[in-house]
């Protein structure tokens, strides 16, 4: 089986420097011992996925394409080329537009199934795929799926391979050329800025009938039980201890004044 996996070049979110996002190192461990496996990139230059090497890959192929160019069409020429039976991705890129659309053209364009959120991935015997994918709050759904197809990793997947330098070493990377395509840059999106705004509260429960003025407090949250209470900002002791008291004789853990609590009954004895 051959499986190729999509590497991006990610960026630290703190430091900014050049990394291996961790889902696609989840997908390198994913596709480990499944078959022939080898990483693909597409940009202007490979420092970005050497840390791929030492996670897990022996090879990568590196696609120039230069900066600010869609890398979908080379991607996708690569592929239809070589045909892999399955293709591995993250879900999103690490520290860049992180849009998670780069799959999605790609199944498009080699029009391929694509399943989302992939936790696990092995082959059956009779040559199918088996896919556990995860559809949220611990639910998994298992699918048998015959290739070629495009998967994208999910974060519940296997942590990475741990890095070994050695292994790092011995990998190599190869430049492919680029296919004669009018690639042309990515297009942009429109993003629109706003100031945020406080959303209202939904309310439940609220009066259908009574005031206005009782309607505006269920909406303002002023009418619960925290507002039969006083505020008050640094009261002095003996204040804020009669409040407390008046608090809990009024939920009816304390009797009220003048009344004695009911002893505790005990157990009779013969």
């Amino acid at each position: 089986m051959r499986i190729a996996v999509l590497l991006s070049a990610g960026r630290h979110p703190v430091s900014g420097a050049a990394v291996l996002p961790r889902l696609e190192a989840q997908a390198i461990r994913m596709a480990a011992g499944l078959g022939e496996v080898v990483g693909l990139h597409a940009g202007p230059d490979s420092a970005a996925v050497t840390d791929a090497l030492g996670q897990g890959l022996s090879r990568i192929e590196h696609i120039t394409v230069p900066t600010g160019d869609d890398p979908v069409p080379a991607l996708a020429a690569r592929l239809a080329g070589t045909t892999p039976d399955l293709i591995l991705a993250g879900r999103r890129g690490q520290g860049g537009d992180e849009s998670g659309l780069v799959p999605y053209a790609l199944a498009r364009a080699l029009s391929l199934p694509l399943i989302p959120d992939v936790i696990a991935a092995d082959a059956e015997a009779d040559g199918a795929l088996r896919f556990d994918q995860s559809l949220g709050r611990g639910a998994l759904r298992r699918l048998l799926v015959r290739g070629p197809v495009l998967a994208t990793c999910h974060p519940d997947a296997p942590p990475p391979l741990a890095y070994a330098y050695g292994r790092a070493r011995r990998g190599s990377i190869e430049t492919v050329a680029a296919p004669a395509i009018g690639a042309g840059p990515i297009p942009a999106l429109t993003v629109e800025e706003r100031p945020y705004r406080r959303r209202p509260k939904l309310v439940k429960g609220a009066p259908t009938g009574g005031s206005a003025a009782e309607r505006l407090k269920a909406a303002t949250g002023e009418a619960g039980a925290a507002s039969a209470g006083r505020l008050l900002i640094d009261p002095d002791p003996e204040e804020a201890a009669r409040e407390i008291l008046a608090h809990l004789r009024q939920i009816g853990v304390l009797a009220p004044p003048g009344q004695r609590a009911p002893a505790p009954s005990l157990p009779s004895q013969m």
